[in-house]
């Protein structure tokens, strides 16, 4: 057995929708992704059995069993209740005390502890937000990095946006502009042959659009959520309310997003002076609606954005395109 194949290469995307653990064995990429979320209910001990024998992820903590991961969604419809999140807005949720205990638990049962002491895995965190000096995203990284050292690995970090650029723009060199709209933020890199030039963060994601969007009609945000994973797509005429409210904050997210992209590139003080226009390619699940990308390059293009685009697309895996970057960073550290 080779040594690859006994500790294969390692990358974990952690936001705030969703977990996302890469490996590549013999340079195949597999990815398993568990919901960044927890529920709780009493403890009590015929529930814990219960909880074992249909294998539900949880965790037992003081008089309250902690059940995580995609089941967490489950429970929650079940009772009708918002999901907990570990992450709001893309960094570590000060207001959950379990938030770091449900992202251990996760990880462990995604990744396991390291195979060997120091084994290198690297992790995704989010650019600091446009215009912002905020130390929550040094605490942020910090806290997860001394969480997964604790697992055994040797962590590094990577940003979001660089991740996207490392796994969708090989063809280009990896020079261009990597787009990760997730769930809590969008963040964006301006990469030049793999070095990042401009990284940011916008604090409006999917969970941002759920929210909005079920204030509106009065509804739950999980409840929105589920039903914008199950159809939502742009069309430009909804008789369905939740619809027309998703499209109302999708818009309002898009403008933002692209407000901030062209003032951010604009304002460079040291923007690079580019021989060749280069591509932007879009990645994350809040950007998976059909439409997302018509919609996002007509406000970009109508913008005088600074820099000039040979295409703008989407990633081929959005939802792993992170994920897959972590894992492109560690290949080429090997």
């Amino acid at each position: 057995m080779s040594a690859t194949e006994q500790s294969p290469v390692l990358g974990l995307d952690i936001g705030t929708s969703h977990i996302v653990a890469g490996k590549s064995i013999d340079q195949n990429f597999q990815y398993e992704r568990q919901l960044n979320a927890f529920v709780t209910i009493p403890y009590t001990k015929m529930a814990q059995g219960l909880l074992n024998k249909e294998r539900i992820p949880h965790a037992v903590q003081g008089d309250e069993i902690v059940i995580f991961g995609n089941d967490a969604e489950q429970f929650a419809e079940l009772f009708h209740v918002e999901a907990r999140r570990p992450m709001m807005r893309g960094l570590l949720n000060a207001g959950e005390a379990d938030g770091m205990l449900v992202i251990r638990q996760i990880t462990t049962r995604l990744l396991g502890r390291a195979r060997k002491p120091g084994q290198t895995l690297y992790f995704s965190v989010p650019a600091p937000a446009f215009g912002v000096n905020d130390d929550k995203f040094t605490f942020h990284e910090t806290t997860l990095r001394e969480s997964l050292r604790e697992l055994g690995y040797e962590p590094k970090s990577i940003s979001e946006g660089l991740a996207v650029v490392y796994g969708e723009l090989s063809d280009s060199n990896f020079s261009g502009i990597g787009v990760s709209c997730g769930g809590g933020m969008c963040n964006v890199c301006l990469a030049y042959l793999s070095v990042p030039v401009i990284s940011f963060s916008v604090a409006k994601g999917g969970d941002y659009i759920d929210a909005s969007a079920a204030a509106a009609i009065r509804d739950l945000g999980t409840s929105v959520r589920v039903e914008k994973e199950r159809g939502f797509r742009f069309n430009g005429f909804f008789e369905n309310k939740v619809y027309h409210a998703l499209s109302v904050y999708y818009d309002d997210l898009i403008q933002t997003l692209v407000k901030a992209m062209r003032e951010a590139f604009s304002n460079a003080a040291h923007l690079p002076k580019l021989k060749n226009p280069v591509p932007l390619v879009l990645s994350g699940g809040t950007a998976m609606p059909q439409g997302f990308q018509e919609r996002f390059e007509k406000s970009l293009r109508a913008s005088e954005f600074p820099i000039a685009l040979s295409e703008i697309r989407m990633a081929t895996d959005p939802l792993h395109s992170t994920a897959k970057g972590t894992l492109v960073a560690a290949l080429c550290e090997m």
